[in-house]
């Protein structure tokens, strides 16, 4: 299981929200590179990393943050907030991203994204399902919409997608736990889609539980950032 730490960035800075509530901002760190540097020497490999000043804008405004990462580590990173346009992608894929995540825009423009899977490849386009009570959340999770998670998934498991970060709104940011039910589901529902899990992970327990119901990763951030989890927890997942 891959864990993947997250640097959330809003105006340059490396901060945390609470159930994606700008209102409920907590800043972190000044320099998101050094957060980085410290996932680097702790062994971990990859990085989710989210423009939350794009997911509010519907644009990429925190680029140069992704490519001074990208130049000063290895990390493989994923990125997200503001992706709404082919332009969009090849901005943050010329900015050192290996990957990029759909959020809202996998709702309000399931044809868009279908031809992304299409031209950039599965590997390249993560789908990210972030849901409460089991609908999907759009709008920088201002919004439900009426899309079941399920529905969501089966319909671009169909489009050619493979990997889905599932982030439960409800829990994020609270260090409550995850939704490990709902992973549990999914996993068993959709045995061919690899899953990511994100939200709620407090505890090297929560790892051990997502682990062995055969989740592909899971995303961590405020427990980093807060300390239930050490970097040096994390030495037993680390390959």
């Amino acid at each position: 299981m891959q864990i993947i730490p997250a640097i959330d960035i809003i105006g340059g800075q490396c901060v945390r929200l609470t159930e994606g509530d700008f209102t409920q901002q907590k800043t972190y760190a000044s320099n998101p590179v050094e957060v980085a540097k410290q996932f680097v020497d702790a062994g971990l490999q990859r990085l989710h990393l989210v423009d939350l000043d794009g997911a509010r804008a519907r644009k990429p405004l925190n680029l140069a943050v992704l490519e001074a990462i990208a130049t000063q580590t290895n990390l493989i990173i994923d990125f997200g907030g503001g992706i709404q346009s082919e332009e969009s992608i090849q901005q943050a894929f010329n900015a050192g991203a290996q990957q990029i995540t759909a959020g809202s825009i996998a709702v309000r423009e399931v044809s868009l994204v279908q031809h992304w899977l299409e031209k950039f490849g599965a590997n390249k386009i993560i789908i990210g399902a972030d849901f409460r009570d089991n609908f999907i959340s759009i709008n920088a999770w201002a919004e439900q919409s009426t899309v079941s998670l399920t529905n969501f998934i089966q319909q671009y498991l169909e489009y050619g997608a493979q990997t889905f970060i599932c982030t439960d709104v409800s829990k994020d940011g609270k260090l409550q736990g995850p939704a490990t039910q709902t992973y549990t589901e999914l996993v068993q529902s959709f045995p061919k889609a690899g899953f990511i899990a994100s939200g709620g992970v407090t505890t090297i327990n929560d790892l051990e539980e997502l682990k062995a119901i055969g989740m592909e990763g899971v995303i961590i951030g405020k427990a980093i950032y807060e300390g239930t989890i050490t970097l040096a927890d994390l030495n037993k997942f680390v390959c």
